[in-house]
């Protein structure tokens, strides 16, 4: 079935402020004596920069990740694309362009690249062992009976039971759940739980109560 889709003030809007943006950044970079197909990228690189930023700062806000680099290359791009706007309202004269202007629209690709792949290859916390053992069940205690006649020392010693598996959490998992456990008590004002702690690394409880014993 085919969906039509339905006119929408909000959409339409978004979609003659981008085209009036892109034209301003096509006629800057064309100013600045970027001709061609050169002048069209212009724009396509500040929208594409500027879309990817806010996509990582998102992600970084709801994952509870410090954001602070998708913000600085979401301020970035947001300056080049207004920068744009004002420059073409009159502001500049297009025929004649500053050699500081020149210099940043030549510039721009070598920062918007640089830009695009921090935010496309952003390290990633380490992930817990996936070899870690559960904390095993203590063995039970066995009560030795004798017969008539035979005394509990004559019988051979039992083996000692195999004592529990300390869990010890890696140093890298441990710093990262410092800055979860900041995070959260900047938003809440409260210490982070085991149980939320866990939930947000994804561990076992055993290695989860491990980690939260050294936040304490």
């Amino acid at each position: 079935m085919i969906r039509l889709v339905r006119p929408d003030a909000v959409l339409i809007q978004a979609v003659i402020a981008g085209a009036l943006s892109f034209a301003h950044l096509h006629d800057l970079a064309q100013a600045a004596g970027q001709d061609g197909w050169k002048a069209w990228a212009y724009p396509v690189s500040v929208d594409l920069l500027l879309v990817a930023a806010w996509h990582r700062l998102r992600t970084l806000r709801d994952a509870g990740e410090p954001s602070r680099s998708a913000w600085s290359w979401f301020a970035v791009a947001l300056a080049a694309s207004l920068g744009a706007n004002v420059a073409t309202a009159g502001l500049l004269n297009l025929g004649d362009v500053p050699d500081w202007l020149r210099i940043l629209v030549a510039g721009w690709p070598a920062l918007a690249f640089l830009g695009g792949t921090l935010l496309a290859h952003r390290p990633t916390p380490p992930s817990p062992l996936d070899s870690e053992p559960d904390d095993p069940a203590p063995l039970p205690v066995v009560e030795r009976e004798t017969e008539p006649g035979i005394q509990a020392d004559d019988l051979p010693a039992l083996p000692a039971p195999t004592p529990a598996l300390t869990v010890t959490a890696p140093p890298a998992l441990v710093a990262h759940a410092q800055k979860i456990a900041a995070d959260h008590r900047a938003r809440t004002g409260s210490d982070i739980d085991t149980e939320t702690l866990r939930a947000r690394l994804g561990v076992p409880a055993p290695l989860a109560e491990a980690i939260a014993a050294q936040l304490t």
